[in-house]
């Protein structure tokens, strides 16, 4: 077993509940429970985003695995190991570990369409907060999502392929794929980690062709055990808590499957870098916040550096950088306009996805004052997603699971639920998210400086190295 298949970091089983979980060579054919024909059935989907970035420490230990189908990672070039001598690593080694990973950053990928899916997902998730912080996983989003088209047929999936912007089913397997490729790298020097799973009632009579489709393009593995049970609810926690490093353990440990839920999926996101240049902690000093729910003081971190300084209408933004891969974008609104009033403006989004072509910018010395914070936000994604569009898999007369689910059975999803945290300070960013889906313009800067103070509310972006959103949100208070 190659360290990237290792990598896919999947769960410890107990022993009593191996004899649960139906191995490959023998999938289950079982006769379905009584109560599948007395009450409709519920689908879980269980999707949950980590990023974590900051120094040190190592990555997920591997664990052991007992799945009715196991998804294999591709292998990647890892990073060389420096020369004890000089230092520097190997050229012939260091090059091919650069051309793989350019290459990657390079996949196509129908920018068009992520646009319009990060503006109305945007809107909908980080808009109506009331004065509160507001977080959320667009990329993890979509590709939970994505999966979950998978898992669809009909209508169903026709509503969630418009969301996603993808004509057809195997247009959104490319653009996954792509997203996938772009933003999994494990080599050693940074780590950016996908993983998926599909967890199935050990009764459901399902199709093995749709769960090799999953492993294949999404790299899925799939597990099957008693619904509402102990052992498994224990074995889908162990996953989540395996695949995030435990930094979600308070609501991983809260995920249970019903005895009515049929099927549940799982997605995580794990990222880890450093900032390219830490704040220096002797120059972090107090100060006001001027908060949605009054003033208060501050930790806020200071450090002067010449960089891109942006502008629009109606605010300014500068970016940090994270070693080797990605950056956090802070933005800050005008005097008078609160971030919520940013996201119905399409000069945001635009500026997120086509900041390297923006035509208010220079390159000039920025003083960033910038608040430690730690924002976490929990929300109900149901309402928003039947707002965009995704309705019938929520109707249980109209959901259509046929895709994975061999026999003809009234299956629906019946809650979306999103967390997410992003905590910042001197060395770096640790964020995490989750979502369980159950059944008047700036004025333009000085010649030689501009003092950026976030003050007051302000949006951020954290963006991977491939340019894609990983997580956005409002910091409203700290």
């Amino acid at each position: 077993m190659n360290r990237y298949k290792k990598a896919n970091r999947g769960i410890h089983a107990p022993e009593d509940l191996k004899e649960k979980v139906v191995s490959a060579r023998s999938p289950a054919r079982r006769g379905h429970p009584v109560r599948w024909a007395a009450a409709a059935a519920v689908l879980a989907v269980a999707l949950l985003a980590v990023a974590v970035f900051w120094p040190g420490g190592s990555p997920l230990a591997p664990a052991a695995h007992a799945a009715i189908v196991q998804a294999e990672y591709p292998d990647r070039a890892p990073y060389p190991e420096p020369n004890p001598i000089t230092g520097e690593p190997d050229d012939a080694a260091f090059d091919a570990w650069w051309e793989e990973n350019r290459a990657l950053n390079q996949l196509p990928v129908d920018n068009g369409s992520m646009t319009d899916y990060y503006a109305a997902t945007m809107a909908q998730f980080l808009g109506d907060n009331g004065g509160e912080n507001a977080v959320y996983s667009p990329l993890n989003l979509y590709l939970a999502l994505a999966m979950l088209a998978e898992t669809t047929g009909g209508d169903s999936r026709a509503q969630i392929l418009d969301l996603l912007g993808a004509e057809d089913l195997e247009a959104l397997r490319t653009q996954a794929g792509n997203l996938w490729n772009a933003n999994y790298r494990d080599d050693g020097h940074l780590t950016s980690i996908l993983a998926n799973s599909v967890w199935l009632d050990e009764d459901l009579p399902y199709n093995r062709d749709s769960l090799n489709t999953l492993a294949d393009r999404y790299y899925t593995s799939s597990y099957q055990g008693e619904m509402g049970s102990q052992e498994l609810n224990q074995l889908l926690q162990g996953w989540l808590n395996d695949q995030t490093g435990g930094l979600l353990k308070e609501y991983a440990d809260g995920v249970e499957l019903a005895p009515d839920t049929v099927l549940a999926l799982a997605s995580t996101i794990y990222f880890k870098a450093a900032w390219n240049d830490e704040f220096n902690q002797k120059a972090t000093a107090p100060r006001t916040f001027h908060g949605t729910a009054g003033d208060v003081t501050a930790d806020f971190m200071n450090q002067t550096w010449n960089t891109n300084y942006y502008w629009a209408d109606h605010f300014s933004a500068v970016s940090k950088g994270f070693q080797d891969g990605g950056e956090m974008w802070l933005i800050r609104p005008d005097e008078g306009i609160a971030p919520e009033e940013l996201l119905a403006e399409s000069q945001l989004i635009d500026f997120l996805t086509a900041r390297w072509d923006w035509e208010h910018v220079k390159f000039l010395e920025v003083n960033l004052s910038l608040p430690k914070f730690d924002v976490a936000a929990q929300t109900d994604l149901t309402a928003g997603l039947q707002a965009l569009g995704v309705t019938d898999v929520f109707d249980p007369a109209l959901a259509d699971f046929t895709p994975v689910i061999s026999e003809e059975l009234p299956v629906w999803l019946s809650q979306v639920t999103h967390a997410a945290r992003v905590k910042i300070d001197e060395k770096g960013c640790e964020a995490a998210a989750f979502t369980v889906l159950a059944n008047a313009g700036a004025a333009a800067p000085p010649d030689e400086q501009v003092d950026f103070v976030l003050d007051r509310p302000f949006l951020f972006a954290v963006t991977s190295r491939s340019g894609q959103l990983l997580f956005m949100g409002i910091v409203n208070q700290v």
